[in-house]
């Protein structure tokens, strides 16, 4: 079995041959979750000064939670609304290949220093979503990468709606 930090350092450089090789990997749901988590803490970390110590927790669950969700919304769009004619995925192979596209977020540990939390956070915004973008081409077995796009931006709007919804009714208890 290749090695947790190797997986980690591939899904970074956005080796699109990890991917492939994660979502056919059936016993990497451990790491792929692992990564969730070491990302979240990373944010935590990196945000404690606004967001104080709880915040690594809350962060956590809350990263945990998503991904979960995120990986079935965009199993759904992905074999459902958009699929190209090869698509074949199961919503493992989704949270495997998506959870492995949040590495590149540990880098939001250096956000702790002082005046680099906005900036670091940016980089690693976008260095992830481009992961996600990888992670579900390849798992999805899209040919086009810009469905793959279409695929993370429908899924980000309606998650997001989910969110506020929860937070909405959360809100007013």
């Amino acid at each position: 079995m290749t090695s947790f930090k190797d997986r980690i350092i591939r899904a970074s450089k956005l080796d699109i041959q990890l991917y492939e090789e994660v979502e056919a990997d059936k016993e990497a749901m451990w790491q792929a979750m692992g990564v969730v988590v070491l990302s979240s803490v990373a944010a935590g970390i990196g945000a404690i000064s606004t967001h104080g110590a709880m915040g690594i927790i809350s962060g956590t669950i809350i990263a945990i939670i998503s991904w979960y969700i995120w990986a079935y919304l965009t199993y759904w769009i992905g074999t459902r609304l958009l699929p190209e004619p090869q698509t074949s995925a199961d919503p493992g192979e989704l949270l495997r290949t998506i959870g492995f596209s949040s590495a590149p977020g540990i880098i939001r540990v250096l956000g702790i220093i002082p005046g680099l939390a906005e900036i670091v956070f940016l980089v690693a915004g976008i260095w992830m979503l481009v992961a996600m973008v990888i992670a579900v081409r390849q798992a999805l077995d899209y040919a086009s990468t810009w469905r793959a796009i279409g695929v993370c931006a429908i899924g980000w709007l309606v998650q997001g709606a989910i969110i506020f919804i929860l937070v909405s009714l959360l809100g007013r208890g």
